[in-house]
């Protein structure tokens, strides 16, 4: 059974990663579209916790990472994720009872998550962006993720909890 829902939602971060990269390329701004596979592993890490996110984030940054058109070093996206997935879900008793605070998870994660991706490539020299116009995508994605959570984390939620097991009560 655990095999099955971990499978389930490998299936639902394949299908925003799918969408994010054919069907929301459509509707960049400046390039940068709302990142589903982050709002998937933040999600999973509001009803599941940190080391299941953690491991989703890993299996999305490497979806993302490979996805074309992949122009980057290969694990940037895995490691933003994982630590997105990790802080996530260290927050999780907070934001998952209030909206606002989901909403303050959201936007807190996909800073985060950018700032490391765009790190990452200072670091490897990949992509070498200014400064200034690093801080622009950052700010971008933010607002896109901000923007698309009302609409895409509700159902998200909804789906991991009914994969997560089942709790024993003693």
């Amino acid at each position: 059974m655990a095999l099955l829902r971990g499978l389930a939602a490998l299936g639902i971060l394949l299908l925003a990663v799918v969408l994010q990269v054919a069907v929301f390329g459509y509707v960049s701004v400046d390039g940068v579209v709302p990142d589903l596979a982050l709002l998937v592993v933040v999600a999973a890490a509001l009803t599941r916790g940190p080391q299941f996110a953690a491991v989703l984030g890993f299996a999305g940054g490497l979806l993302l990472d490979v996805a074309p058109p992949a122009d980057h070093v290969a694990g940037r996206w895995a490691l933003a994720f994982v630590v997105v997935g990790y802080l996530a879900g260290r927050v999780r008793q907070d934001a998952r009872n209030s909206t606002l605070a989901a909403l303050a998870t959201v936007a807190a994660c996909a800073f985060v998550g950018t700032s490391v991706y765009a790190l990452t490539g200072l670091v490897l020299d990949d992509g070498a962006m200014a400064a200034g116009e690093m801080l622009r995508v950052v700010g971008i994605s933010v607002v896109w993720d901000v923007l698309v959570t009302p609409l895409v984390l509700p159902v998200l939620l909804l789906a991991f909890r009914r994969l997560r097991p089942p709790q024993l009560v003693y």
